[in-house]
This record gives C-alpha cells, sequence and structure tokens, in this order.
C-alpha cells in the first residue's frame, strides 16, 4: 500500500511538472501569432479585404482565449509544487479588496454585493484571495444576464437544500451565492474537474480550470469546497478552510 501510494505521487508530480513544461513553452508561439496578427492590420488594413481582417481579429481572440488556458494551467500545476503560508487573515478585507477590484473590471454592470460579517481564518492570504477572485468572478459571470445580479458573500452554519450534502448539515463554511443562471446538479461530479464545463463556451467564457483552482486550494488547507445550484435560480459555493481560527485561539 505504502509502495503504491508513493508510485501514484511519483507520478502526479510528473504529470504536473510536464503540464508546467508545456504552458510555459506555449506562451511564446501564443505571443507571436497574436502580436503578427495585430502587425497585418495596423500596417495592411488598406491592402487587404475585409473578409480577412475578420479573419485576423478570430485568430487574435482565439490567441487570446488560449493564452488565458495556458496562464490558468500554469497557476494550477503551481499549486501542486508551493506550500502554503498560513496566518491570521481578515477575511472580511480581502473579499471587499476583491468586490472593489472586480467591480471596477465590470463597471458597465449593476451588481448588488451583499457582505455579511466574516470571521478571521488562518490561511495563506494570497491563496484565499485567488478563492475569493474565481468564485466571485464566476458569479458575475454567470449572472450576466439577470435583470439585477445579487452576489451575497458570507459565513454560516450550512443547511443543505432538499436533502442535497446532507453530511455538510450544520458545518460552519464560508460562501458565495448568486442568483444567476444556475447549473444542473445531475452533472455536478463535472463541476471541479480540470476543463469541465457545464455551459457552452457561446454562452459563457472561461478556460474550465479556475474551480479546479479552488478546490486544490481548499484542500491544500485541509478544507472542502461543495456547490448547491437550481438551473435558472442560481448557485451558492460553500467551503471550510481546515481548522477554525477560534479553535486555533482557544487551545
Amino acid at each position: 500500500m505504502i509502495e503504491r501510494t508513493a508510485e501514484l505521487t511519483a507520478v502526479n508530480r510528473e504529470l504536473e511538472s510536464f503540464s508546467y513544461s508545456v504552458s510555459h513553452d506555449l506562451r511564446a508561439p501564443i505571443r507571436a501569432i497574436d502580436g503578427f496578427s495585430q502587425i497585418i492590420i495596423d500596417e495592411y488594413s488598406d491592402e487587404v479585404s475585409a473578409e480577412i481582417l475578420r479573419y485576423l481579429e478570430i485568430i487574435r481572440q482565439n490567441t487570446r482565449n488560449m493564452g488565458n488556458l495556458v496562464d490558468d494551467l500554469l497557476a494550477f500545476s503551481r499549486l501542486g509544487k508551493q506550500s502554503i503560508q498560513r496566518q491570521e487573515v481578515d477575511t472580511e478585507k480581502v473579499v471587499r479588496e476583491v468586490t472593489e477590484m472586480l467591480q471596477n473590471d465590470n463597471s458597465e454592470r449593476e451588481i448588488e454585493f451583499v457582505i455579511h460579517p466574516l470571521p478571521p481564518c488562518l490561511a495563506d492570504v494570497n491563496l484565499l484571495k485567488q478563492v475569493y477572485v474565481n468564485l466571485i468572478s464566476n458569479a458575475i459571470k454567470f449572472t450576466r444576464d439577470c435583470g439585477q445580479a445579487r452576489i451575497e458573500i458570507g459565513y454560516h452554519s450550512y443547511q443543505p437544500p432538499a436533502g442535497e450534502n446532507v453530511e455538510k448539515k450544520n458545518k460552519n463554511c464560508y460562501y458565495v451565492s448568486d442568483n444567476g443562471v444556475g447549473f444542473d446538479m445531475r452533472f455536478y461530479n463535472k463541476l471541479f474537474g480540470v476543463f469541465q464545463r457545464l455551459h457552452r463556451s457561446e454562452d459563457f467564457e472561461g478556460t474550465g480550470v479556475g474551480l479546479a483552482i479552488v478546490k486544490r486550494v481548499i484542500e491544500k488547507h485541509g478544507g472542502e469546497v461543495w456547490a448547491d445550484s437550481v438551473l435558472g435560480e442560481g448557485t451558492t459555493f460553500s467551503f471550510t478552510i481546515g481548522e477554525d481560527y477560534e479553535n486555533d485561539q482557544s487551545s
């Protein structure tokens, strides 16, 4: 059993190293394709047809999408090697910084952010910030077609809806909730997988890596992450972050 575990650990390490190397090596050609396409548009737009210019814009859009995917893959690969630096984190301050940043990035949207009191936790502040960036960005994306987008961030004792996640009942957890499009819980097992998407890329952009990063960060902290959703009504992501700060202080 010990030997088998060691083999699996070695294989995972090799896969992470391979993923990092491939992602890193892809960056240069992607930048070259995007850069030369832009040069043609800037310097030769009077000499080529409108159709060719449209094709070039399609090339540039797809290279940007590929660049985002490579960046997310690199971030995911680095997490396998990165050690966490636990410290007392002002969770509410982190959330307010993230919501302010994302609100500025989406200034054309009217989004209601409801931030409830959040207790501090023992975590790596940069990794925790990444968790909130990914979860709140998701909420912003999937409330795009709502008349009034509402995103709620808080901390509570979890009460599962309609019998879902019964084993986590009464567990204290942080959560990010939205009133967006939601997803079909029948496909829940795909939610946190790399490259897994529950909506068409034509409807909602994304690389399919963000939630995998969230899961890896939370698990590195010894916590859990899960979701509840109703199609057409919204989604709630909940997570624990390992040892409670209050428990650590009292020990």
